[in-house]
């Protein structure tokens, strides 16, 4: 009797762990193998769902993510810390499929910053994939590359003046640049990137 409960009891391990490994396979869809993705991120008070979320998507469909900053010290959202990889200063953005820009109270540091705006007119004039969530499209504002452009942020005001086309939708694609207005709608954002980069 003993040996037969023994037994039930490893086979039942053995088919959780097979349901969820099977589950998990159907997760993991590979559809970014061999697709690299910048992840910009402030080097204090990044947002840390609308970082994490995206790249767990990322990472789940087998992107190869670089994480840049202005700082090489640990960089910090919330209750995260994230070593970042490079410097946004020495970004290729050739070197790249996507560039994504996080948000945050601390990204107001790249609003005006001379390499994050080359950054995101190089990503636009080398047919990259451009994405900014939350309080990061007001990057994209500033580098005049949004005029004209349908898109959503956080914080919406005065971009009508710059000529944005504002949206009141959680994600928004025009073209190339994927915009979102929060950590609400970060797993869409980051599902809406991996949509662009599978076509």
């Amino acid at each position: 009797m003993r040996r037969y409960v023994a037994l039930s009891i490893i086979l039942m391990m053995f088919l959780s762990d097979t349901t969820l490994l099977a589950q998990d396979q159907q997760k993991k869809t590979d559809k970014l193998t061999g697709k690299k993705i910048v992840m910009i991120i402030a080097k204090r008070m990044f947002e840390e769902v609308e970082f994490k979320e995206p790249k767990d998507i990322f990472d789940r469909e087998g992107a190869d993510v670089t994480i840049a900053s202005s700082t090489l010290s640990q960089a910090t959202g919330g209750n995260l810390r994230v070593q970042p990889d490079i410097l946004i200063d020495n970004i290729t953005v050739n070197d790249y499929d996507a560039v994504i820009f996080i948000g945050g109270f601390g990204v107001s540091e790249y609003f005006n910053n001379y390499q994050a705006h080359r950054i995101a007119k190089q990503a636009l004039d080398q047919d990259k994939i451009l994405g900014a969530i939350c309080m990061a499209p007001r990057i994209l504002v500033n580098a005049g590359i949004l005029k004209g452009k349908r898109a959503t942020a956080y914080e919406t005001s005065g971009m009508e003046d710059q000529g944005v086309i504002v949206s009141s939708g959680p994600v928004e694609r025009d073209g190339n640049i994927i915009t979102a207005n929060g950590p609400g709608a970060a797993t869409q954002f980051g599902e809406a990137i991996v949509s662009a980069l599978s076509k």
